[in-house]
């Protein structure tokens, strides 16, 4: 299909393109997330009545993130739905480095410790002394608890990829205050439906406010504060590789620039 075929399509054929882009989305098991960006930018694109370097154009005043994510939308659809290869090849700029805000472990208990609803406290435990992400603490079951090994499982982590973390000492005595004889997903609403992100992220924010945090405090501050606090602890980098689950180690590195205990020891020396 060329493109000129592509923007003269009736609205069934679109939809059957979409259709069809679901369904492959769905085969190599993508984020809910991420398909959804896919299906309105590639929707868009077929709207638009443009050719691809002209839809990504449109983009070129925007964010990099948001001409990498309808670049890598466009290809994705153009290699498994029309089953061309897509032929742009812009340069992809690479990612400045952004460093990640960490807080302090005064901070983090600050946070624990001014939370009276013990489901709360949880949240931001898992999140601290778990490293967990914001959409493996709402995926978290109780079935994925070991007490005994003192381990996590996590099964529905991010990629579909399995990994174990360990299960820390203060976690194992909130959770037999929580109560560890319930099913299903440890945090739901009162609607027994698992937490929904915007729940955890309003948790995390009014918390770190409550207790006048001025950092711009969201669920992944408190993965990043796990991570650097072990690297400054003298963890191996990468034993943190594995308890965060990166794929890279490239992407476990950025908490080498945040961790201090090498900038104290420069110190010390004036």
């Amino acid at each position: 299909m060329a493109n000129e075929d592509i923007n003269n399509l009736s609205t069934e054929e679109n939809n059957k393109l979409i259709n069809k882009l679901i369904e492959e989305l769905k085969l190599r098991r993508y984020s809910d997330q991420t398909a959804k960006s896919y299906i309105y930018l590639v929707n868009s694109f077929l709207e638009s009545g443009k050719i691809p370097r002209e839809f990504l154009l449109l983009y070129s005043i925007k964010s990099k993130s948001s001409m990498r994510s309808v670049y890598f939308a466009l290809r994705f659809f153009y290699n498994n739905v029309l089953n061309k290869n897509f032929e742009e090849s812009l340069p992809i700029a690479r990612k400045s480095l952004k460093l990640p805000i960490v807080l302090s472990k005064e901070e983090i208990n600050k946070m624990i410790e001014s939370t009276n609803n013990i489901k709360h406290k949880l949240v931001i435990m898992f999140l601290y002394y778990a490293g967990l992400r914001l959409d493996e603490v709402r995926n978290l079951k109780w079935q994925d608890i070991d007490l005994d090994r003192k381990i996590i499982h996590l099964k529905t982590a991010k990629g579909d990829k399995e990994r174990i973390v360990f299960l820390h000492k203060k976690l194992i005595e909130m959770l037999r205050i929580y109560g560890i004889c319930k099913e299903s997903f440890i945090f739901c609403s009162q609607k027994d439906e698992k937490y929904n992100k915007r729940t955890i992220q309003q948790i995390i924010k009014s918390i770190s406010k409550k207790v006048g945090i001025k950092k711009n405090v969201t669920p992944h501050t408190l993965r990043h504060s796990f991570a650097t606090h072990l690297l400054e602890s003298g963890a191996d980098i990468r034993y943190i590789q594995q308890l965060l689950g990166h794929k890279d180690l490239k992407t476990t590195q950025i908490y080498t620039h945040v961790a201090n205990k090498d900038i104290k020891r420069l110190a010390d020396l004036l």
